[in-house]
């Protein structure tokens, strides 16, 4: 039986009681819903918030401890209590978990995004699931993700999947008190979500949202539901329409695997280049096109071959991010010219 491959991301605001300690009676509803789907053919990853709520609920600092500090303290101390009580529930199903802990960084570059693909590849084809969770302990300001809503798109994205499920404490996206049930391609419903973060998530619904319609424009069906409704998880998949939720179709256009890590990149740019009117207007249009030496008109910073590199128009506003096939003075000594091979290739540019 050929398998669906889904994420699902659990906020920590699902699985956290008001102290901030682990709520283990919905965790048990969540690994159940997990093995019954797994007994449905699908390939599970989770990424799982909670580490850092749960360490806060356990240790009490001597002396006033700045941001960075609390949050490698509480996140050590919290993720051995999640992963311990991961491994207990699922255990108890008869199903191997495998803890993958990673940072922003980690998916800076081509061979390390490969590294990690490879490891949780190798973790499924095995039937271990993986639980995956950013490295609180290393990450600090900079090197975050925003959310673990970042993470598990880019998760998603990287592992293939078909489905990305992020469980939140609401229904979805709402207009007024109405759930949005159905979000196309395209469609902006930013003008619906308040950004407000609540209880012991960084996020808040717009950064969802944003992370949403990116992951489906790479042709990965999102849905938003609540965590904290019975069978949610299973209905959501099983049985659509038979729970309130938020889905934002897939777009049909097909996405290389290589423009897939680039789109979740533009935090890892070295530089940028910006191109005149023309060119922007090309980038922007229905046709796939490189960005030549000819239409660009400054280069900001220094970056290397094969470096990722921001690619803007002429006032600085984004279009897109790639992989530069030369270095920052070569495209500086080549811009304006014709007949110059291209600063990013089609094959390596993402447009936003």
């Amino acid at each position: 039986m050929e398998k669906t491959r889904i994420t699902v991301k659990i906020g920590s605001n699902v699985l956290s009681r008001p102290d901030g300690s682990l709520d283990v009676t919905r965790m048990s509803a969540i690994t159940d819903q997990v093995a019954e789907l797994r007994g449905a053919g699908y390939d599970v990853i989770l990424v799982s918030s909670g580490s850092i709520s749960s360490g806060r609920s356990m240790v009490r600092p001597s002396h006033r401890l700045d941001s960075v500090d609390q949050r490698q303290l509480f996140s050590a101390v919290g993720q051995v209590r999640l992963i311990q009580c991961y491994y207990s529930l699922f255990r108890d199903k008869g199903i191997a978990i495998g803890q993958v802990l990673t940072t922003k960084e980690a998916f800076s570059t081509r061979r390390q995004y490969l590294n990690q693909r490879g490891c949780m590849e190798v973790m499924l084809e095995e039937g271990v699931l993986p639980i995956v969770n950013e490295n609180d302990t290393v990450s600090v300001t900079e090197l975050m993700f925003t959310d673990n809503d970042e993470l598990s798109g880019l998760v998603a994205s990287m592992m293939g999947c078909s489905k990305l499920v992020i469980l939140s404490n609401v229904d979805g996206v709402l207009d007024g008190d109405r759930v949005v049930p159905l979000v196309r391609p395209g469609e902006d419903v930013t003008a619906c979500v308040r950004n407000v973060h609540s209880g012991f998530g960084r996020g808040g619904m717009l950064t969802k949202t944003a992370i949403a319609r990116k992951v489906a424009e790479e042709g990965i069906e999102v849905v938003i539901a609540n965590g904290k409704r019975e069978n949610i998880l299973v209905d959501t998949l099983l049985h659509p329409g038979a729970q309130p939720c938020t889905r934002f179709a897939p777009s049909q256009a097909a996405i290389s695997d290589v423009k897939k890590w680039i789109a979740h990149s533009e935090g890892f740019a070295k530089g940028e280049i910006r191109v005149n009117e023309g060119a922007a207007a090309a980038l922007r249009g229905e046709r796939v096109v490189s960005v030549l030496p000819v239409g660009v008109v400054e280069v900001v910073g220094e970056f290397s071959k094969d470096d990722l590199i921001r690619v803007a128009d002429s006032a600085g506003s984004l279009i897109g991010v790639g992989r530069a096939s030369y270095g920052s003075d070569a495209v500086r000594e080549a811009m304006g010219k014709k007949g110059r091979r291209p600063v990013v290739h089609y094959d390596y540019l993402f447009i936003e």
